[in-house]
């Protein structure tokens, strides 16, 4: 199901900003941040009005590269994908200048996880294995290993999980539980652990085992609760109606949605509202209560649409971003090539040079010595 491939974006692009600001001071715009942050899953217009006066007076790359993951956040909170793969892509070039495996890491991880929610998997594995490079050379008593190492593996699982393949999805998600465990403070992986007890959740519901997706998806809705993430918690309870709904227990199942419907609102996240309107259309249909169903059918249509078109948009930015790159690389290789052909001739005609001066300088030598014979015999 499409929209089960765009739920765990939210909580990886937060916690890539939560990160790396773990270390700052208590400077003002790690303040800022760190508040910015608690809001994007309830407003995440007021984030991006934030993040927009912080960029006006900032000239810093690496604390430029923080304003920008947080747009970035904000705007895929708002599922408009395109502003935020652009924000995305600005923090990446200023990534490439600092030579930091750590900025680099958190910067790729977030251009894999938009990736990988754009449907472009094969582009998504690609980033995360320049991810994995990058990983190798951090300490591994470093918080921001297992923090990265955690959000890897659960991309994987996300991965997995779209083309099909619960159980081995639900691997990697239990890998990066692991993971995410190890991190000191454990309030900068609550909103990643929600988002990956849904995910468990709605694979067990894949294989058909509603005891431990009930478990999951409680365990995703208790988190999302403790840090107060509305659309965290909203989807928990959308995935939590599937139990009830499998067991035709309809009225049980749209108490939760409707707990979701009224959580969603003012949040903006065209995902999330699309597949309760989905969910409640299908419900009412069930009763056959068709006022009902015909309203959240439309409103379902509308909303799909939308996010559709959102899609579409960011979508044709990320293969200009694509093109671009790969031009930049067949001009970087069409420059070595040059360079190797130049290097090549150049040699080529030093080894001349050579050859030419000591082919004269044995002729000279053996003129000199026929002159000497010449003499002797002459002598």
């Amino acid at each position: 199901m499409k929209l089960l491939t765009h739920v765990f974006l939210l909580s990886f692009l937060l916690c890539t900003i939560s990160v790396s600001g773990q270390k700052a001071s208590d400077d003002s715009l790690g303040v800022i941040i760190k508040k910015a942050n608690q809001e994007i899953y309830n407003n995440p217009d007021n984030v991006i009005k934030i993040g927009n006066n912080l960029l006006k007076n900032e000239q810093d790359p690496k604390k430029l590269i923080r304003i920008y993951l947080l747009l970035s956040t904000a705007g895929f909170a708002k599922r408009d994908f395109d502003k935020s793969l652009q924000y995305t892509y600005k923090a990446r070039e200023l990534a490439k200048k600092t030579n930091d495996p750590k900025i680099q890491t958190s910067v790729l991880m977030t251009a894999a996880v938009q990736f990988q929610q754009m449907d472009l998997l094969s582009k998504s594995i690609e980033t995360l294995d320049e991810v994995d490079k990058y990983l190798a050379e951090l300490p591994d008593d470093l918080s921001l290993k297992h923090f990265e190492t955690a959000r890897s593996f659960a991309l994987r699982g996300m991965i997995y999980k779209s083309q099909a393949n619960p159980e081995i999805a639900l691997q990697e998600f239990l890998i990066a539980i692991k993971n995410f465990e190890k991190v000191p403070d454990q309030k900068t992986t609550f909103y990643n652990q929600s988002i990956i007890y849904y995910n468990i959740g709605t694979c067990y519901i894949t294989i058909n085992d509603p005891n431990e997706a009930q478990k999951a998806f409680q365990k995703s809705i208790d988190i999302a609760r403790l840090i107060k993430a509305k659309s965290l918690e909203a989807f928990a309870l959308k995935g939590m109606s599937e139990i009830p709904k499998q067991k035709h227990q309809y009225q049980a199942a749209l108490d939760f949605l409707l707990e979701a419907e009224t959580l969603s609102k003012n949040i903006g996240d065209l995902t999330l509202n699309e597949g309760i309107y989905k969910e409640m259309a299908d419900n009412y249909l069930a009763m056959g209560k068709q006022n009902l169903y015909q309203i959240y059918s439309k409103k379902h249509i509308e909303t799909r649409l939308e996010r559709e078109q959102n899609e579409l948009s960011s979508i044709n930015h990320a293969l200009d971003i694509h093109n671009v790159e790969s031009q930049k690389k067949n001009k970087d290789m069409i420059t070595r090539y040059h360079f190797l052909i130049l290097v090549a001739v150049l040699s080529g005609v030093i080894v001349f040079v050579l050859l030419f001066y000591f082919v004269l300088k044995i002729r000279k030598c053996n003129q000199r010595d026929q002159e000497e014979i010449k003499k002797l015999f002459n002598s």
